[in-house]
């Protein structure tokens, strides 16, 4: 069979026209070289932007080096572990937490960087508005409705239902989750009381002027701070024998009795997203802020029994996970 010239030249156009870019399908050929900073320790949320690079066609040891560096908890070291990542020209910065997201935001590098969760990035200073970042940096925030806060104070109430006193450990301000807990206690007929600690040596005399004032339960809100010492917080709940909800779900792998909170895995599989587009050319101060879409129940059943309470099946149904 005899194919004319001008059919031939019309096929392999419409080959082409049909066929995948691989510029548009496939990450770039070079190494891509990320900064991972955090303020204590890496944990599920490596995982989860590890796992959200791999989805895109970015493997550790094959075209992605990750650069980590962790501050151990000492936030005074961040301002030198984002030099570092400077100094290194790496790609993009990814940052966990509040203390390294404004870390970065001082070293006023033109590198992009993606927050893979904070706190509020607004309220901080980190960027303008979630719809319009401005600068250099964007990324994922820990931040929720106002509403959502009281979610912490009810399931508390589930699990340790004659309780009619609740500490909060945190710090108020114009979008805390304080207020809104405040709001709650009203309704389900519990008396909140805050407690202000921003001192590691502060902790113990805390937690001593709870158990005095016969505070039945506690609410640990996420706060720098508090994800910071969050050993030492678990450790001193236990000490006293105060049954503990966290708003995030690291404390309860410390050993804290339950969580409820943004999932940092899938946080930081959407920061990889972020790295991604900024790869290919996105300009962060285009890219919005986005807000964290899925929360995990966390329960350590372990804690439970050392505590002497029995969690109900109800709770338990609900859970994400359960550690036992």
């Amino acid at each position: 069979m005899t194919i004319s010239r001008g059919v031939l030249v019309v096929a392999l156009v419409l080959a082409l026209l049909g066929a995948p870019r691989a510029a548009d399908a496939q990450p770039p050929e070079r190494t891509v070289r990320v900064g991972f900073l955090v303020p204590a320790s890496p944990s599920d949320d490596v995982e989860g932007f590890l796992g959200g690079m791999r989805d895109l066609g970015y493997v550790e040891g094959r075209n992605l080096v990750v650069e980590y560096r962790a501050a151990g908890g000492k936030s005074e070291r961040l301002d030198d572990l984002v030099a570092e990542l400077i100094r290194l020209k790496v790609d993009v910065i990814v940052t966990g937490g509040t203390p390294a997201a404004l870390a970065a935001k001082r070293a006023r590098t033109v590198i992009p960087v993606v927050i893979g969760a904070m706190g509020d990035p607004v309220e901080s200073g980190v960027v303008a508005s979630l719809a319009r970042p401005g600068g250099n940096i964007t990324g994922l925030s820990l931040q929720t409705s106002e509403g959502f806060a009281g979610k912490y104070l009810e399931l508390l109430r589930e699990a340790v239902p004659k309780v009619s006193r609740v500490a909060i450990l945190g710090r108020p301000s114009a979008r805390s989750p304080v207020q809104a807990m405040e709001q709650a206690a009203r309704s389900l007929d519990v008396r909140v009381q805050l407690i202000e600690v921003d001192q590691p040596g502060q902790l113990e005399g805390a937690f001593a002027a709870m158990t005095a004032q016969n505070v039945g339960a506690l609410v640990v809100t996420p706060s720098p701070f508090n994800v910071t010492h969050r050993d030492r917080i678990v450790s001193l709940a236990a000490k006293h024998r105060l049954p503990a909800m966290y708003g995030l779900t690291a404390f309860v792998d410390a050993g804290g009795l339950m969580a409820y909170g943004a999932s940092l895995r899938d946080l930081f599989r959407r920061a990889a997203t972020y790295v991604d587009k900024i790869l290919k050319g996105a300009k962060p101060a285009d890219l919005p802020v986005e807000q964290a879409t899925k929360f995990d129940l966390v329960i350590n059943l372990k804690t439970a029994r050392a505590l002497g309470l029995i969690i109900p099946p109800s709770l338990l149904g609900r859970a994400d996970r359960v550690i036992d």
